[in-house]
């Protein structure tokens, strides 16, 4: 048997973290709707640190639960500039077009350089379209949603030489399971582990991610499938994955339903004679106000995948009819590469788009 060198440790692959004394993390000083935030469940992200590391710290008990974490996965903004058009900044539209570290890229540019560019990106979008030699609001749209995914894809990149092993292009479930725990012979999984049976539901667990992420059934995982199975909350046929593991944490005497008192001992864990703080008595409220939306005082799959993967507004939507309306000059209801160009600065940033917000922030400050 080859034993793999950091064994994933059970209390993070569950989405379980050590449950400390709040007053004794750095975290005390936030307010709890911060720290849940930053403790967002993202079991992806969890397994990635796992493979990347070559070390693990001391294990704490499998029974440790998570404190303050928060499990609602919420569509991150294109930008967190302002969308302020008006006064002629354009950031938000820069980032939203672009991504972020990109768009950071053309404010260096020359505008020339700008506009070159942008010309290209003009031709990638149609050629991922009809090629038709228009951008369609579809087409816009596609490429805003890609831009924004580009950290997604960039984490899968990252963990792919790990998990391909045998290099030919595609991962399959074995290779996954064998670079994740190690290789073992039947029957003799988890046979020098303390914790087996902890490990056992673990691959489990991942083996019916991996499944339900590989849509064609041939146990070989492409880029794109591999991506379902390290972010199934980005794609909504993995929805049910999602769902079924958040209730598998949280649902502690298996009913199949998540009671308030499963809930709040997600979040936390009161110390002996400890007062319940006020905004764990406010999570109660949420729950029942909230979560619990046929007021049976629990919380189906159904209330579950509601909580967790809220519906949201479709953001590279609403920014692509934004940019369709604003460069539209003809009013046909699509782009030519001259109506984008156009009006290029909208689209792109550029040292003298950079030049022009610095003065015009200057102006404000006096």
């Amino acid at each position: 048997m080859i034993s793999f060198w950091p064994r994933p440790r059970p209390e993070l692959c569950l989405g379980i973290a050590p449950r400390l004394p709040l007053e004794s993390s750095p975290l005390a000083a936030l307010p709890p709707p911060l720290l849940r935030d930053l403790m967002m469940w993202r079991p992806s992200l969890v397994l990635l640190l796992l493979l990347l590391r070559r070390g693990a710290q001391g294990k704490p008990s499998p029974d440790a639960g998570p404190h303050g974490q928060g499990r609602v996965h919420h569509a991150a903004p294109l930008s967190e500039a302002p969308h302020d058009d008006a006064h002629g900044n354009f950031q938000y539209d820069h980032e939203a077009f672009l991504g972020r570290e990109v768009a950071k890229e053309f404010d260096q540019l020359t505008p020339e350089e700008s506009q070159a560019r942008l010309g290209r990106i003009v031709d990638r979008m149609d050629r991922a379209g009809d090629g038709d030699g228009w951008v369609s609001l579809a087409e816009l749209r596609a490429w805003i949603a890609h831009t924004q995914q580009r950290h997604v894809r960039d984490s899968v990149s990252a963990a792919w030489t790990t998990y391909d092993t045998d290099r030919d292009g595609r991962v399959g479930w074995e290779e996954l399971r064998n670079a994740t725990y190690g290789h073992y012979e039947p029957g003799e999984e988890f046979h020098d582990v303390e914790d087996a049976e902890t490990y056992k539901k673990m691959l489990t667990r991942d083996e019916r991610r991996f499944r339900a992420a590989d849509r064609d059934g041939d146990s070989m995982a492409t880029r794109e499938e591999l991506t379902a199975f390290l972010h199934p909350e980005e794609f909504p046929h993995m929805r049910d994955i999602v769902i079924a593991e958040t209730l598998e944490d949280l649902d502690k005497n298996k009913d199949g339903y998540v009671q308030v008192d499963e809930y709040i001992a997600d979040l936390y864990s009161a110390e002996p004679g400890e007062e319940e703080p006020a905004w764990v008595k406010t999570e109660r409220e949420q729950f029942r106000d909230f979560r619990d939306l046929n007021k049976d005082g629990q919380l189906d799959g159904g209330e579950v995948g509601h909580w967790v993967l809220p519906p949201a507004q479709d953001q590279p939507l609403v920014e692509a009819n934004h940019l369709l309306h604003e460069s539209d000059t003809d009013k046909d209801g699509r782009l030519s590469k001259a109506e984008i160009l156009g009006n290029w600065n909208m689209f792109v940033g550029s040292q003298a788009t950079n030049y022009g917000e610095d003065l015009t922030r200057h102006h404000d400050e006096l």
